[in-house]
C-alpha cells in the first residue's frame, strides 16, 4: 500500500519554527494536504512528540517520533522511531551533552512545549539550535543502538548538510537513508522532506512510501525496509 508522507516537520518547540505550528494544527495541516504519515522532528529533542502522536491518533494520521539531531560539526541527522520511549531514551542521553546557552526569546524565537489540547505546559529553556558533544562519526551506530534510524538530513544543503559541511559524502559514516530532492549523486535510497518550520511548508501528497500497515510500527518497518536497498 502506497501512502504519502513527510518525515521532517518541526513543531514551535523548535525556536525557528512558527508558533503556529502546534500538535494539532501541524496533524490537521498534514490531513489536509493529503499526508498518511508524518514525523516531528524538533531540533535536540522530542518533548512535543506525545502531543503530537496522541493528535494524530486522534485524527487518524501517523506521527513517528523524530528529532533533528546537531553533530559536533553542526551537521544535521534525522532521527527517526517507532516508539517515543526510544527517542526519550537518546534524548536523555544527548541532553547532558547539549552546548549549554540560554535561550533569548526576542533574539532565537520561544520554545513552547505543548499538551495534546494545544494548551502551553512549559518552555525549553536551554538553546535548542545548538550543537551536541556527538559526532557525526558516531551518529549513525548511537541512533540505532536506540532502535532508530540515522538519515543523513537534507545533504544537497549548503548549511547543516553533510556534504557542504564535510565537502563529499563518506559512506564510511554508517548512514543508511539521506535526505535530499535531487539527490546529490549518493547511491543510497533516499526520502524527499519538506523540513517544514511553517504550516504551509509541510509537504504535499507527493512522495510515497510502500507500507504493508499503517500504523506507526508499519511505517518505520517499510523505512527499515528501504534502508536495506540497494541503489
Amino acid at each position: 500500500m502506497n501512502i504519502y508522507y513527510d518525515f521532517h516537520i518541526h513543531s514551535c518547540l523548535s525556536p525557528c519554527g512558527d508558533d503556529d505550528n502546534t500538535p494539532n494544527n501541524i496533524v490537521n495541516m498534514a490531513l489536509i494536504k493529503g499526508l498518511n504519515a508524518i514525523a516531528l522532528s524538533d531540533h535536540n529533542t522530542g518533548k512535543n512528540c506525545p502531543a503530537t502522536i496522541a493528535a494524530g491518533k486522534k485524527n487518524g494520521l501517523v506521527v513517528l517520533p523524530a528529532m533533528e539531531l546537531t553533530t559536533s560539526e553542526d551537521i544535521h541527522v534525522l532521527c527517526l522511531f517507532e516508539k517515543y520511549e526510544q527517542l526519550a531514551a537518546l534524548e536523555e542521553y544527548i541532553a547532558p551533552r547539549r552546548l549549554r546557552i540560554k535561550n533569548r526569546e526576542e533574539i532565537f524565537g520561544r520554545q513552547l512545549i505543548m499538551n495534546e489540547f494545544d494548551e502551553l505546559i512549559g518552555r525549553e529553556e536551554d538553546l535548542l539550535i545548538v550543537s551536541s558533544g556527538v559526532s557525526v562519526e558516531d551518529a549513525a551506530a548511537l541512533v540505532e543502538s536506540f532502535g532508530g534510524l540515522a538519515v543523513a538530513a537534507h545533504i544537497d544543503k549548503q548549511s547543516n548538510g553533510l556534504i557542504g559541511v564535510l565537502g563529499a559524502f563518506d559512506y564510511h559514516l554508517g548512514f543508511r537513508l539521506v535526505e535530499s530532492r535531487t539527490g546529490s549523486g549518493v547511491k543510497l535510497p533516499r526520502l524527499v522532506d519538506s523540513d517544514a518550520h511553517r504550516l504551509w511548508e509541510i509537504s504535499e501528497a507527493e512522495n510515497v512510501l510502500d507500507v504493508e500497515t499503517l500504523s506507526a510500527h508499519g511505517v518505520f518497518a517499510a523505512l527499515k525496509k528501504l534502508s536495506e536497498t540497494e541503489v
